[in-house]
């Protein structure tokens, strides 16, 4: 885009538009991000005072390698006595991990409750490994209602197909409609350097394994996959966005440092009491994809909303961006409490990660390090618009999942247009002269909103059409419908579709329910499919 002046597509404003050289790539969490080209500054006021938060250096003492006892398969109980841990239909997570942070190693024993809550009876049951990818992942053994196994299918090493996440699990006596059923897995973790990746495994997370500074456990524990419809709904990686759907499930991981290693852990579930001494427990109710972090570098910002903690974690000189980024997610959090409805947990973790990529977990969402390194101190930057559209995706995503694979505009463009609240609430004029101007105009959004990741064709186009022009849509449907009603249905869509695997129908069926306005003209406007 050439430098002059331009008319705003949003406004209908004359603004002065800046060359494309200045502009820079649109960086969200929710896929895989490219390199960070930003704008140096801008010229709009700063944004809220910091919050003030206590800092400390931790030192290590010394650790030795961990054994890995492979030979037998450990049972882990389940504790049904304890007010956290609740009973069926949600599946049931229970971890129990060693770690070893000097030697990147990992022993875990997984407990599974699943509940059968399809209409038929399932001869197997399909599990996802992410770790696998990275080639860092070995199970050791399984069980199934205690009773070990062995005719399990996991190809694992089928690198070129890209199915080696998938582990079917035949189950002896059949799972009828509401029966139960236990696993319990045992595996180790061998951690990659992140991003230090081959060709064949090129569709690995950025962000699983570790650095010189964290140590980031993400997708790191096999999980059953949603069944929906007489389908396991497991997609293959893509070389951008994400492939994966979640139930939601409740938690208990009980970590061990081995060695007594003091690292900070930034976690996706509130801290409980601890089982053992050496022990630390963390649990999470109705989460989808639960993620941690070690650093003995981290230090901590912490705000209180109501009764949720958010904890901002981030490296040595960079307290003034840390700071910055518990600010703006107040602000979203509060933001999107009162538009959309309330958040479902009592913990926020952002985490400022060691590589140029970033990315929302249940409770959680990591920062990339390049936007870090260009906060300019106001609100009109990077740093904060991606603060808040991952603050966003705890609604988008966390409360209201989608398949992430096939219908990825669901949690996308609402995160994106969630930027588009926040701006317009705390400071109006940034929607108009800037927002819209950088995130929006130079990328010429094109239409195919419903597109399936595989169907980008490339990431900058997938962008486009998944995030931009899903915003775009979404605000021309709440100038349609009013914001009374826009926002209303917003709720209401919270509200039903909350702890579910939503769709495109459900979206558009809880959408006509607020309206009864024409959407046929924008519907053909930006999506494929009709709705």
């Amino acid at each position: 885009m050439d430098t002059g002046k331009q008319v705003n597509r949003y406004t209908g404003k004359q603004v002065i538009v800046r060359s494309s050289t200045e502009n820079w790539s649109l960086v969200t969490g929710h896929c895989k991000l490219a390199l960070f080209f930003l704008l140096s500054s801008f010229l709009l006021t700063s944004c809220a005072r910091p919050i003030a938060a206590p800092t400390a250096t931790i030192t290590l003492p010394p650790t030795s390698t961990l054994t890995l006892e492979t030979s037998t398969l450990a049972t882990l109980t389940l504790d049904t006595s304890t007010p956290d841990t609740l009973s069926p239909p949600r599946p049931q997570y229970l971890l129990d991990l060693h770690l070893n942070y000097a030697t990147k190693s990992a022993f875990v024993n997984e407990t599974i409750v699943y509940t059968n809550q399809s209409a038929d009876t399932l001869t197997s049951l399909v599990l996802a490994v992410e770790p696998t990818c990275a080639q860092s992942f070995t199970l050791n053994g399984i069980a199934v209602n205690q009773i070990p196994i062995t005719n399990y299918i996991f190809d694992s090493q089928n690198i070129q197909a890209y199915i080696r996440h998938r582990l079917e699990i035949p189950l002896a006596q059949p799972l009828a409609p509401n029966a139960q059923v236990t696993l319990q897995l045992n595996f180790t973790l061998i951690l990659p350097v992140v991003g230090n990746f081959s060709d064949a495994t090129s569709l690995c997370s950025q962000i699983y394994g570790y650095t010189a500074q964290q140590l980031n456990l993400v997708d790191w524990y096999p999980f059953v996959a949603p069944y929906v419809n007489g389908k396991w709904i497991l997609h293959n990686p893509w070389y951008y966005g994400e492939h994966l759907t979640y139930e939601a499930a409740d938690f208990d991981v009980r970590v061990t440092l081995d060695n007594g290693t003091n690292v900070v852990i930034a976690s996706s579930g509130a801290e409980a009491d601890s089982p053992a001494e050496g022990t630390r427990r963390f649990t999470l109710e109705a989460g989808r994809a639960f993620a941690l972090s070690f650093s003995a570098d981290y230090q901590v910002a912490t705000a209180t909303v109501g009764d949720v903690t958010i904890n901002s974690y981030y490296f040595p000189s960079y307290a003034v961006a840390g700071n910055a980024v518990l600010a703006a997610s107040v602000q979203a959090f509060n933001i999107y409490t009162q538009r959309f409805g309330p958040y479902s947990h009592k913990t926020l973790s952002i985490v400022q990660g060691d590589f140029d990529d970033g990315m929302e977990f249940s409770g959680l969402y990591f920062h990339s390090k390049g936007i870090y390194n260009n906060y300019d101190g106001t609100l009109v930057n990077h740093l904060t618009a991606v603060s808040v559209h991952e603050t966003a995706h705890q609604w988008w995503f966390e409360m209201v999942a989608n398949d992430q694979g096939f219908e990825p505009w669901l949690d996308e463009s609402l995160a994106t247009y969630s930027e588009i609240v926040y701006y317009e609430t705390v400071q109006p004029a940034a929607l108009t002269d800037w927002w819209w101007i950088y995130r929006f105009d130079p990328y010429v959004p094109l239409n195919q909103v419903d597109t399936r990741i595989y169907e980008g064709e490339g990431q900058r186009p997938y962008w486009n059409k998944a995030y931009l022009n899903g915003a775009h849509f979404l605000q021309d449907l709440r100038i349609r419908m009013g914001d009374e009603a826009f926002f209303a249905f917003l709720q209401d869509y919270l509200a039903q579709e909350r702890g579910k695997i939503s769709t495109s129908a459900d979206f558009f069926a809880i959408l006509r329910a607020h309206t009864s306005a024409d959407i046929s003209d924008l519907i053909a406007q930006y999506f494929q499919n009709p709705h």
